[in-house]
């Protein structure tokens, strides 16, 4: 015979004495079987436990059935808990009322020994199989997830390589990658703020757009050491292969394209790296795209890449002072840069020099 902890419990609740002892004599043997005479007691009687299952008469003074369920639906505590109603009325919308507010079925009095125990039966088997599926499916969003991190670590370990491979060889622009990707948080965060572009911004997913612009000059990867890594200013010759890296760089992007898991990471990375030096006037390469023809994260990366070349020491120039830097990005509005995103980093100006700052520290 079970014993009381591993029956399941269900409590009756009815006004009427008889109905009491009916549902006692059908339930008492083979469930944990509370009794209470009205909404007000089952209230109580909750305080104490949770059920399996109620059997809710809907006649009673007080509160009736309607009530106390409307009140158990409302409770995260009980609103799982199956109520099957018990009731003298047949009238078909009266059944329907009780069905709309959450109740699994509907028994009419007098009632039917047997056919209770079978109806209790069956909704006891649905509720255990809903929490078998529920556990189940919570089990594996937890293995989704575990490996969603897992390969969001890997890609992110296998950019932060590609970025210091390309630091590494263009060593005039130490720590650049890292800072441009600060300025981009900044930047995006301001654009939300002013209203700027702010619908485009928010589709993104902007933690994976500024990892992806950690990938804007691997096309300097196809560059010749002898021309990256040269001191002194370039020839003609040399400057018409190096502003091919932006090409290039599209190019690497492209080959990885169709084999990679994250479809949206990809497309910022090769937007970025092709498109952050076409400026707003037509004049950039390697494209001649002119204003909103480029894409606004091309748009966003050349202010941040920008920025970030001229607070840096360069072999063709000095470094500037932020405020420097900030007046030949004013003077670019319109020709260089987008002026929207111009007027956005010009707000944003104390938080882009603080984050310089901290790169240096």
């Amino acid at each position: 015979m079970e014993s009381m902890e591993s029956k399941k419990k269900i409590v009756l609740i009815d006004d009427d004495i008889v109905s009491l002892l009916v549902g006692k004599n059908a339930l008492l043997d083979a469930y944990d079987l509370h009794t209470v005479p009205s909404g007000k007691a089952l209230f109580e009687l909750l305080a104490h436990i949770v059920p399996d299952l109620l059997l809710l008469d809907i006649e009673m003074p007080g509160m009736d059935g309607y009530e106390v369920l409307n009140t158990l639906r409302s409770d995260p505590r009980t609103v799982h808990i199956p109520v099957i109603f018990m009731t003298g009325k047949d009238k078909a919308d009266d059944e329907l009322a009780g069905l709309e507010l959450g109740a699994v079925d509907y028994i009419t009095k007098p009632i039917a020994p047997a056919l209770l125990r079978k109806r209790i039966a069956m909704y006891l088997l649905m509720a255990d199989q809903q929490r078998q599926l529920e556990r189940y499916n919570a089990g594996l969003q937890q293995m989704v997830a575990q490996k969603t991190h897992t390969i969001l670590a890997l890609q992110n370990a296998v950019v932060e390589l590609l970025s210091v491979v390309v630091e590494y060889r263009d060593d005039q622009t130490g720590g650049h990658i890292h800072r441009t990707r600060r300025y981009l948080a900044i930047i995006m965060e301001e654009m939300l703020r002013s209203g700027v572009y702010a619908e485009e911004v928010a589709s993104w997913d902007r933690q994976l757009m500024v990892l992806a612009s950690a990938l804007h000059d691997v096309g300097k990867l196809a560059i010749p050491d002898s021309i990256l890594l040269k001191p002194d200013p370039l020839n003609a010759e040399e400057l018409a292969i190096i502003k091919k890296h932006p090409e290039y760089g599209g190019d690497i992007i492209e080959r990885v394209e169709y084999d990679a898991l994250d479809r949206s990471f990809i497309e910022h990375a090769r937007i970025m790296a092709t498109t952050h030096h076409e400026k707003w006037d037509g004049t950039g390469y390697p494209l001649g795209l002119a204003g909103t023809e480029i894409p606004l994260q091309g748009r966003l990366m050349a202010l941040a890449d920008v920025y970030d070349a001229l607070l840096f020491r360069r072999p063709y120039k000095p470094a500037m002072s932020h405020e420097e830097a900030l007046e030949v990005i004013r003077r670019g509005s319109g020709a260089a840069f987008d002026p929207a995103l111009v007027t956005v980093v010009l707000k944003a100006a104390d938080r882009l020099e603080e984050a310089s700052l901290s790169a240096l520290e």
